[in-house]
């Protein structure tokens, strides 16, 4: 029987100590060569085990395997220069050192195939895993090759669908890309952006999901979300593109934001990843908040197509709250799940 309201995360979880840094967005690995590798999938397991105990239905690898949700796809692709670097605005909203595109982009060799192949021998659970998507990575680089962002996203679109379709061969269920991007660049979206994400998932047979939201909780993106005014109509921009689009989950920031929640109306029929878990704050929702917004959620998205969430990663948040976080999160669903079956 298919699981009502089945839980997930938006990516990532909280790296081991031992691995990196916690707490802290980006951190250098700890180790080295061989320890690395057999310490990221240490670090895999225990993630693995962290959303199991908590009761997520969908898991994750938790994005143990890498650095950054973009830039660690990308040190992987030919035709970019990371000691090449330019300073350049970040989805409009705060500066970042960032790597430049030389020549034209290609894939050597598959980037995280092998990462999905480890974590799908470790269960029988369905899977999502977290690619960047095309606008996003543009917006993380500097271009001195295409001159032209329209192009280089098209060229990362054939790319992503290349690794997409061996992740899908490696078992993979749900491929979701991360675009935050698509909060900020709506004429680009609607011009190019959706279609270019479509060019991702062509071919694909697993289901695939687009994740969009207000960012990690850290300062430049809570300064960013007090400008943004008493009601946060960012969706409204893209949602109806989106709802016509070939797009299966559309994954989007709910919980402690400003979304009016009946923007989930434009893309009624789609099913939704409702984020009910706020990334930006280390206090832990309780089971009653989580159902609470489920429950809003349902007025305009079906039982069978609402899928509980975080808002984010949880990369910057301690273990421990990042647990408390999941706890509340399945517990919060099943909350709603039994009321759902009892009717």
């Amino acid at each position: 029987m298919k699981t009502l309201l089945p839980t997930s995360t938006a990516g990532s979880l909280p790296k081991p100590s031992w691995l990196a840094e916690p707490e802290t967005l980006w951190s250098p690995w700890k180790l080295q060569g061989e320890e690395l590798i057999s310490g990221k999938q240490d670090a895999l397991r225990l993630s693995l085990q962290q959303q199991q105990l908590a009761g997520i239905d969908i898991v994750s690898d938790g994005e143990q395997s890498r650095q950054h949700f973009v830039t660690t796809f990308i040190e992987h692709l030919s035709g970019v220069d990371f000691n090449k670097r330019k300073t350049v605005r970040i989805r409009n909203r705060y500066d970042a050192s960032v790597p430049t595109v030389v020549g034209p982009v290609s894939r050597p060799k598959p980037v995280f195939v092998a990462d999905a192949k480890f974590l799908r021998a470790q269960t029988t659970q369905p899977i999502k895993w977290a690619l960047p998507g095309p606008m996003t990575m543009i917006d993380t680089l500097h271009d001195d090759h295409y001159k032209s962002r329209e192009q280089l996203a098209w060229e990362f679109a054939k790319i992503l669908n290349q690794e997409a379709k061996e992740l899908e061969a490696a078992g993979v269920d749900i491929i979701q890309f991360d675009e935050p991007a698509f909060n900020v660049f709506f004429d680009e979206v609607n011009e190019w952006g959706i279609k270019c994400l479509e060019r991702a998932i062509e071919g694909l047979k697993c289901e695939t999901a687009v994740h969009i939201c207000y960012g990690y909780g850290i300062k430049a993106n809570t300064d960013w979300k007090k400008t943004l005014g008493s009601e946060w109509r960012q969706y409204e921009a893209v949602f109806p593109k989106l709802q016509q689009s070939n797009i299966d989950i559309i994954s989007l920031e709910c919980h402690n934001s400003h979304v009016p929640i009946e923007l989930l109306e434009l893309i009624r029929g789609k099913k939704v990843m409702v984020g009910a878990i706020d990334v930006a704050t280390d206090t832990i929702e309780t089971p009653e908040q989580v159902a609470a917004t489920l429950r809003k959620a349902l007025q305009y998205v079906d039982a069978d197509k609402l899928y509980p969430c975080t808002n984010c990663g949880m990369a910057p948040l301690s273990r421990d709250v990042a647990t408390g976080k999941l706890n509340a999160l399945a517990a919060g669903a099943e909350i709603v799940r039994n009321e759902l079956l009892a009717r």
